[in-house]
C-alpha cells in the first residue's frame, strides 16, 4: 500500500526523504535549529528544493553550522564563500549567517539556549494545525509575525515572517503535515 504524504514532497526522492525523516519533527538542538535558520534565510526568494539539493555543500562550506565558528567569520572567509559554486553566493545572506550566529549566542546568554528562546513562542510544545489539504497551510501566522519581529529587534537578518514560519514548520514547532499524511503524530 502506498504511503500518503503531504503533496509538496511528491516531486522526487530528495523531497520525500526530507519529508519522511525531518520536516515537522521537533528539533531542540541549537546547532540543528541554527542550520535551519541559515538554510531558510538562504531560501528567501528561491525554492526549498534548490536549498535542499545544496544542503551538503552548505554544511561543508559553513563548518557544519557550528555557530561559534561562523560568528568569527571575517571578510576573507566571506569572500571564500562567495567563490563557492556549491552554495547560494549571495553576499547579504552570507553576512546575515555570520550576524545571526553572533545574535544566536547573545540569545543563549539570556535564555540558556536558543532552543529555550524560540520554543517559548509556542509554549514549549508543537502547535498542531491538522490541515486537511495543502491549501489549509498558511504562509505566516500571528506567532511567526511576533517571532519575526522579535528576531529582527535582536538584530537577526533575513528573518521575515514567511522565513520564520517555514523554519517553525521544518523544526516541528508547528505540525503542518496534512491530516491524511502517514507522518502525523
Amino acid at each position: 500500500m502506498e504511503k500518503i504524504r503531504c503533496g509538496w514532497c511528491e516531486k522526487d526522492d530528495l523531497y520525500r526523504k526530507y519529508h519522511d525523516e525531518e520536516w515537522g519533527r521537533p528539533v531542540y538542538d541549537d546547532i540543528t535549529i541554527f542550520e535551519f535558520l541559515v538554510l531558510e534565510s538562504f531560501q528567501a526568494g528561491l525554492s526549498w528544493y534548490t536549498i535542499l539539493s545544496k544542503r551538503e555543500n552548505f554544511r561543508k562550506a559553513f563548518d557544519h553550522f557550528d555557530y561559534k565558528k561562523i560568528a568569527l567569520y571575517n571578510d576573507e572567509k566571506v569572500e571564500k564563500l562567495m567563490q563557492n559554486s556549491g552554495i547560494i553566493r549571495n553576499r547579504l545572506k552570507i553576512k546575515a549567517a555570520v550576524t545571526n550566529a553572533q545574535k544566536l549566542m547573545e540569545v543563549q546568554k539570556e535564555f540558556g539556549s536558543f532552543s529555550a528562546y524560540i520554543w517559548g513562542f509556542v509554549g514549549e510544545k508543537p502547535i498542531d494545525h491538522v490541515p486537511k489539504s495543502l491549501a489549509d497551510i498558511p504562509a505566516v501566522t500571528d506567532i511567526s509575525d511576533i517571532l519575526s519581529k522579535d528576531l529582527k529587534k535582536r538584530g537577526f537578518k533575513f528573518m521575515g515572517s514567511k522565513v520564520v514560519y517555514a523554519h517553525m514548520q521544518a523544526t516541528g514547532m508547528v505540525n503542518d503535515h496534512i491530516e491524511s499524511c502517514f507522518i502525523r503524530w
